[in-house]
């Protein structure tokens, strides 16, 4: 038997999902009566959101399991209750109560059960639940009250595109789309609770439609109706996804910002075929032009693996000479790293060495680093719109983002949700300064 827990603590691993199921497993907590606390040393509940995308990532969940244990051992106090939540629950379910003994398993699309295997567990009971109801879990989780002016909003979840190298559609199943009307009516408590940018979640979010085949533009354009709403965002995209109405979406609503996350992988054909991409260099960088004729100053991210089995010097040639053609703003990037059950995990022929891939990863990054400095570099000058998010390090600074995602620092009175006009007067490699126009007297 353990105390029932008064306070939480929730650790969120990996994708913006995982930020948007840490943030609602918290308000499934608060609910409850318990206190979140920033401090997960002193918390009677610790929930691990984890992410199985990348092998670090899972290992980095099992030492931070020592390292709470140990620190409770060393303060001669009871171990918090732990709770791992996330793909690696769903992936490893029970193994996990086996090889680190914690107390609660709880999957991507059951944590709504959260609270009663909280209690199943201060009972006594190892507790887990990896079931897969679909979107069940939504209608139970407790209404949006207090939120930051940019908030993460989920409309879909899982995938049916099976990329050889990820498990992503063996731990969040297949693709689902939440329904229409309950996208909008979360929107609206977003704002409701102060969001003023409402960004829209999914593994690969551009395949979200319903029974009408509104698409995700047509979700789009309802949420630009929605009062108080300024700015719509969304990710993760998949090229083969990408419809037209999207991309018209794209030139035609004020809200949705100027930045689409595109990830392509790699830019060598063959790759792209071993990796199951069902896209080919030509037809990703065919589609970026349809995209920048409709919006011309879009800011491009992307996704990156470097040492795919298989991967020659030649082949990661075409990948950093695709970087070079397309000039990202940002971007994301990996050494390959191996996921059991998938296929590429079968594929030993072709094995890139550690070195290797550590030295290409460099090489890599600095192009993609090359190309945001520049991408900054061209915002000098510029007058833009920022959202306030949060204070500044030193006193009377505020930090913003600036349409095109970048951070923006300025020393101004303007308050946390404000959307102010900003001339950019510095461009470093990682963030903008601003200055503020001067305000119209009311």
């Amino acid at each position: 038997m353990k105390p029932t827990p008064k306070t939480f603590h929730v650790k969120s691993f990996g994708c913006q999902m995982n930020v948007y199921d840490g943030e609602r497993m918290g308000e499934l907590m608060a609910a409850q009566g318990m206190t979140a606390t920033d401090d997960a040393n002193a918390a009677d509940l610790v929930v691990l959101n984890t992410c199985h995308i990348r092998e670090r990532a899972t290992e980095k969940v099992y030492s931070d399991i020592g390292r709470l244990r140990k620190v409770a051992r060393e303060a001669d106090r009871p171990a918090p209750i732990i709770a791992v939540a996330g793909c690696v629950a769903q992936a490893e379910g029970a193994e996990i109560v086996a090889r680190a003994k914690v107390d609660v398993v709880v999957g991507p699309q059951a944590y709504h059960n959260l609270p009663g295997l909280v209690a199943q567990a201060a009972a006594g009971a190892a507790a887990v639940d990896t079931d897969m109801p679909a979107t069940a879990k939504f209608g139970v989780l407790p209404a949006r009250r207090k939120v930051s002016p940019s908030a993460f909003l989920t409309v879909q979840e899982g995938c049916d595109k099976f990329c050889t190298y990820c498990v992503v559609p063996y731990t969040r199943g297949a693709e689902i789309s939440r329904p229409f009307d309950a996208i909008v009516d979360e929107a609206k408590a977003l704002v409701d609770a102060g969001a003023r940018e409402i960004t829209l979640l999914g593994q690969n979010v551009n395949a979200w439609d319903d029974a009408e085949g509104r698409g995700l533009h047509g979700l789009i354009r309802a949420l630009d109706r929605v009062e108080g709403l300024h700015r719509i965002r969304y990710t993760t995209s998949h090229p083969n996804d990408m419809r037209e109405g999207l991309i018209r979406a794209h030139a035609e609503v004020e809200k949705l910002m100027p930045y689409l996350h595109l990830p392509v992988q790699a830019g060598s054909d063959r790759i792209l075929k071993a990796m199951n991409r069902s896209h080919s260099r030509a037809s990703y960088l065919a589609l970026l032009e349809r995209v920048r004729a409709a919006r011309p100053d879009i800011a491009l991210s992307g996704d990156f693996i470097v040492g795919f089995p298989g991967e020659t010097e030649a082949d990661f040639a075409d990948t950093l000479s695709l970087i070079d053609e397309v000039g990202y703003a940002a971007s994301f990037s990996f050494k390959y790293s191996p996921r059991p059950g998938t296929p590429a995990a079968e594929m030993t022929d072709g094995f890139v060495p550690e070195e290797v891939m550590v030295e290409r990863l460099q090489r890599l990054q600095a192009a993609i680093a090359r190309d945001q400095a520049a991408f900054n570099a061209a915002t000098f000058g510029k007058r833009c719109t920022v959202l306030i998010e949060r204070k500044g390090k030193l006193p009377g600074q505020m930090l913003g983002k600036s349409p095109w995602l970048q951070s923006v620092h300025l020393m101004t009175d303007a308050q946390i949700g404000d959307l102010i006009e900003v001339d950019i007067v510095r461009a470093d490699p990682n963030s903008l300064a601003g200055v503020e126009r001067l305000r119209d007297a009311a």
